[in-house]
């Protein structure tokens, strides 16, 4: 790679740090509202660092013979993510006086959207604090939307080629129109966010804690304002309107755009929409029915709780109403399973996604119906595409990558001397970017805050990898890569 594309790169990082050290000013414009002096130094002393290292990236100039092609994006998303993280988590060593390790893994936990946390007493935390975990949230989760605009379809493992509507202007079109894109993207997403907004203040939500809840959930990242999570509320419209947001974040924000532009059908006729619900709704009655049959539960209140835990693990959102691990030896499978599925391609929400089962069920079906009739000639399609073979290799390829990092993730925290439990649904909520494991440690009762930093610093990495997909790094470490 050449020094002038380095220098270009840094340019942009520079640019991020300096948009980070001014969103730095939303949580001391709070903390002055609440009129509590503490944290004020702590965001002042974090966002002068911020701001003048972005000032010294881009003061080098940006370099005008220099382009970046499409394989340097890899570079520069993978770079953004770990530097942004590393200047986001200098307020959270200020103000709690936590180890640098607890406060990068807070940081990383939330700009991936993933909402495991270190933090107790976060009912009596300073707001300023509070506001900075949520917009850690909200930052990530628009960033992973661009990213999965604009360089997934790369790689072709965030599937957006299979997403694009017919009848809009982008179809297949995608990275030469990217940057019209995404002013459309960010203005859907501050309208859900506001949209949220005034549905949890509604509920019953103070102002502080429904625009917190709003940004948390729109990204389907998962920090809350009090430990018990949304258990602290008991208002069910609070809980069902936390369902509606998480839904709302974990759709397809292009299919967004194709309704703002005028395809009404956009997304009630894309067939990953309409699984992803169906799949929600599916798992809310049979669980819930269960629930209320060996529980001390009414059948809607059973509902209620089942609908709350299950889009939340199926959305990698992570918050909790109440402990779902209590409520049996199945339900405790059940949500580790969950834990794999995640939302829709191009959305904020994590996992391997839910049209990845689709098209392997698509790829079953043609299979079989291959063995029944050897002889004939049998396409497979989905959402109105062709699975081309460089479809099909790509998901094979993501999955099998998936599901290996998760297996040495897991060794590698076993071999630090965590038990299996944590081990295993640890990595998993990692990688799949949900939040809580299982167990009474890193449960939805729980947190990683017992945890050695060693393991730490792993769930990191594993948090890093699963939010960027993983191939989106792993092609860093390719000699060819670094060799043009």
């Amino acid at each position: 790679m050449s020094v002038a594309r380095i220098r270009l790169i840094g340019f942009i990082l520079g640019v991020f740090l300096i948009t980070l050290a001014v969103s730095m000013t939303i949580p001391l414009f709070t903390l002055m509202l609440y009129e509590q002096q503490d944290g004020l130094s702590a965001f002042v002393r974090s966002g002068v660092i911020t701001f003048l290292t972005g000032i010294a990236l881009v003061a080098q100039g940006r370099p005008e013979d220099a382009h970046l092609r499409p394989r340097d994006m890899y570079l520069l998303t993978t770079a953004s993510w770990v530097v942004v993280c590393t200047f986001a988590a200098l307020p959270m060593v200020f103000i709690r006086d936590i180890s640098y390790t607890d406060a990068f893994f807070e940081t990383m936990s939330g700009i991936t959207t993933t909402g495991s946390t270190v933090l107790t007493g976060l009912d009596t935390a300073s707001p300023g604090l509070l506001i900075w975990r949520s917009m850690l949230h909200w930052l990530g989760g628009i960033g992973f939307i661009g990213m999965a605009v604009a360089i997934l379809p790369l790689l072709r493992v965030g599937g957006m080629r299979l997403f694009q509507t017919e009848s809009s202007d982008w179809s297949d079109k995608v990275l030469p129109r990217s940057h019209v894109m995404a002013k459309y993207i960010l203005l859907v997403y501050v309208v859900l966010t506001g949209i949220g907004y005034l549905a949890f203040w509604w509920a019953g939500m103070t102002p502080f804690e429904a625009i917190n809840h709003s940004m948390s959930l729109i990204s389907t990242g998962g920090f809350s304002t009090s430990d018990s999570s949304l258990a602290h509320w008991s208002q069910p419209a609070i809980h069902w309107v936390a369902v509606g947001v998480m839904i709302l974040g974990s759709l397809p924000f292009t299919l967004y755009v194709a309704v703002l532009r005028g395809n009404r059908g956009a997304l009630f006729k894309d067939h990953q929409v309409r699984g992803f619900i169906g799949f929600l709704v599916l798992t809310w009655l049979l669980v819930g029915t269960w629930l209320h049959f060996n529980g001390p539960y009414g059948w809607w209140e059973a509902v209620r709780l089942v609908a709350v835990n299950v889009t939340s693990v199926v959305t990698t959102t992570g918050v909790a109403l109440g402990d779902y691990t209590l409520w049996g030896t199945f339900s405790v499978l059940f949500f580790f399973y969950l834990t794999f599925v995640g939302g829709c391609s191009g959305s904020t929400a994590g996992g391997l996604k839910i049209f990845r089962f689709q098209v392997a069920g698509q790829l079953l079906h043609s299979s079989l119906s291959q063995l029944i009739h050897p002889r004939a000639t049998i396409r497979s399609k989905y959402n109105g595409h062709p699975l081309d073979e460089d479809i099909v290799r790509s998901l094979l390829t993501f999955c099998f990558f998936f599901t290996t990092t998760i297996a040495a993730i897991a060794l590698g925290l076993a071999l630090i001397g965590l038990d299996w439990t944590i081990a295993l649904t640890g990595a998993a909520t990692a990688v799949c970017n949900v939040g809580p494991g299982l167990g009474p440690v890193i449960g939805p009762a729980g947190n990683f805050s017992s945890l050695p930093d060693a393991a730490k610093w792993l769930l990191t990495v594993g948090m890093l990898l699963g939010r960027l997909e993983i191939l989106t790094v792993l092609v860093l470490f390719t000699p060819s890569f670094w060799r043009f």
